[in-house]
């Protein structure tokens, strides 16, 4: 990619971020404040605006410049030929924290993890903000982003909330006709998991993908983005590296495996009760795991083990 070309791109992208503060209406910086701020030449903040103007992202008229609409993240250009899709960024991010000793209370510097994901920093500022949404990371009050533990409540929350919508989506697989396209896939991932059994005493972190790509397939068959959503939280907590105890995560999945396989034998045979007994038991020994690793790492200081299970410090008898 040339020079001034890599120049365009980032003076685009740059007052793209700027218009973000305007309101649709409101005039535009006159060229000469652009092209200070940006640090180019006219000749290119004149470029940037014909192609906003193209775009309809603002109207020219004359030397008047006004804002038409919000900017939207696939206004933005590539900068580099390299750079990944939020897809890719979603994954690379979830392995860095498995692959990794991620610890909670982590400062998360954009600019230094923008190049190691190979990704532009608007688009990892996105991804941190929808990430924020969900309480995993917060916006640091003088600027950047921090990685946040979770408390016991958080956990028990997420999972019971997750059982609900994964107990509808594989009672909806169940009823599901046999030429439905997502047998094929359940199909695939039964082999996926046999072949993984085969060689879990080496590879058992291989897991973590293969148990994202399994619920997300189930649930998919529910169209609701909410349910979209939801699953990336899932993905980022439930595999969360620094809650587990690494001691027995092998074992750990090695018995997910079979759990998944009942699950999928249950929804074969049609019956929407067996297939929910299957994801309750599966999602009971996960929400066990995920207090459990709590526990581990001191952060369920307010709960305890009673005769009925978890409960709070609070109920106690």
């Amino acid at each position: 990619m040339a020079r001034t070309d890599v120049r365009f791109r980032a003076a685009f992208n740059q007052t793209l971020d700027q218009l973000a503060g305007l309101a649709p209406g409101d005039a535009l910086p006159s060229e000469l404040k652009l092209a200070d701020s940006l640090k180019v030449s006219r000749t290119v903040v004149r470029a940037v605006l014909k192609r906003l103007a193209e775009g309809g992202v603002i109207r020219l008229e004359g030397r008047n410049k006004s804002l038409l609409r919000p900017a939207q993240t696939q206004d933005h250009l590539p900068e580099r030929e390299d750079y990944i899709s939020l897809r890719e960024l979603e994954g690379r991010f979830l392995d860095w924290v498995l692959r990794f000793d991620v610890p909670a209370d982590t400062s998360l510097n954009v600019t230094q993890l923008a190049k190691q994901f190979l990704v532009p920093p608007h688009l990892l500022q996105e991804f941190l903000a929808s990430l924020g949404q969900f309480g995993l990371v917060e916006r640091r009050p003088r600027g950047g982003w921090r990685l946040l533990g979770f408390t016991a409540d958080y956990a028990v929350e997420l999972s019971d909330f997750r059982t609900l919508l994964e107990v509808n989506a594989a009672r909806t697989v169940s009823t599901l006709p046999k030429t439905h396209p997502v047998w094929a896939a359940i199909d695939a991932l039964d082999r996926e998991h046999v072949q993984l059994l085969d060689r879990i005493e080496t590879d058992f972190r291989d897991f973590s993908p293969l148990d994202e790509k399994f619920h997300v397939t189930i649930n998919a068959v529910v169209k609701n983005r909410f349910v979209t959503d939801f699953q990336k939280v899932i993905s980022l907590i439930f595999h969360y590296h620094y809650q587990w105890d690494k001691q027995f995560e092998r074992d750990r999945n090695k018995a997910a495996i079979g759990e998944h396989r009942r699950i999928i034998a249950a929804m074969r045979s049609g019956d929407a009760d067996a297939a929910q007994a299957a994801v309750q038991a599966h999602l009971a020994t996960s929400k066990e795991t995920l207090i459990a690793s709590l526990r581990v790492n001191h952060l369920d200081q307010d709960w305890h083990q009673g005769p009925l299970g978890q409960v709070r410090a609070t109920e106690a008898p």
